[in-house]
């Protein structure tokens, strides 16, 4: 499962969110990797930030439009009714939304950044459509997370499995996440972080020889280790001063789940 074919929306340099921004994305990404199912709560933040709805309904949109414009998203989820669906997020996280003149807007807490959060939350939900709904889902979103540039929710679906596992696998899950986030400080041009990371990443992977074996799957990671590797060389004599644009030219990372 890769997303390599096509440059995603977020192989680029993004803004540091602020930690509150962070939380709201974050609560609502572990919750769907969890459980498939809460993979719905991703749906109503991708609605009420998107730009078109922000334009067309400035003063709220009202529920049954967002209810209309939800169900597309729902419906490969399995889950056919949307006011049953936007009362149930609501429920359980009510920061989600907040009432306008005439409906629903992005709460206050995310509404600055509605349609950056809204881009997220969309190509995270994209990233866990089609996965098996098993054990093996965790490991699946993760490795298309990282293709999608999703870094940092990378990181969020594989910390379980790391939690979980015990010796060489315990280890090549920790050089999984490293690698991943390095390439997250990489996209907060964060130089000593990359560096960091991406140093720890290639001694932990280094005796997998490009492969990790899992229950639940092998990752093919020799793309990605061979992209930081790329970058570490760059780095090699940085001064803290040149530009980090050109570490965006050099190839992209990609994982492979086989």
């Amino acid at each position: 499962m890769s997303c390599a074919t096509t440059v995603p929306a977020f192989w680029q340099r993004q803004p540091k969110l602020p930690l509150p921004v962070m939380k709201f994305m974050g609560a609502r990404v572990e919750a769907a990797l969890a459980s498939p199912r809460d993979r719905a709560l991703l749906v109503w933040p991708t609605v009420l930030g998107a730009p078109g709805v922000r334009s067309a309904f400035p003063d709220g949109i009202p529920e049954p439009e967002l209810l209309a414009r939800a169900l597309p998203m729902l419906a490969p989820l399995g889950i056919q009714d949307p006011g049953r669906a936007w009362a149930e997020a609501m429920e359980r996280m009510p920061g989600t939304a907040e009432r306008g003149p005439v409906g629903w807007l992005p709460q206050r807490v995310w509404d600055p950044l509605a349609s950056l959060v809204s881009l997220r939350l969309g190509v995270a939900l994209l990233a866990t459509l089609g996965q098996p709904e098993d054990q093996r889902y965790p490991l699946g979103c993760a490795v298309t997370l990282f293709d999608s540039a999703l870094f940092h929710e990378c990181h969020d679906a594989l910390e379980p499995l790391w939690m979980g596992s015990e010796g060489e696998p315990k280890t090549g899950f920790q050089g999984l996440i490293l690698l991943a986030g390095g390439f997250h400080h990489m996209q907060v041009h964060n130089a000593g972080g990359m560096i960091s990371l991406w140093r720890d990443a290639l001694e932990a992977l280094e005796p997998f020889g490009g492969r990790l074996d899992t229950h639940w799957g092998s990752v093919d990671f020799r793309a990605g280790a061979e992209a930081a590797e790329e970058r570490l060389d760059w780095l090699s004599d940085y001064d803290g001063e040149r530009d980090l644009a050109p570490l965006w030219s050099l190839s992209r990372p990609s994982w492979e789940l086989k």
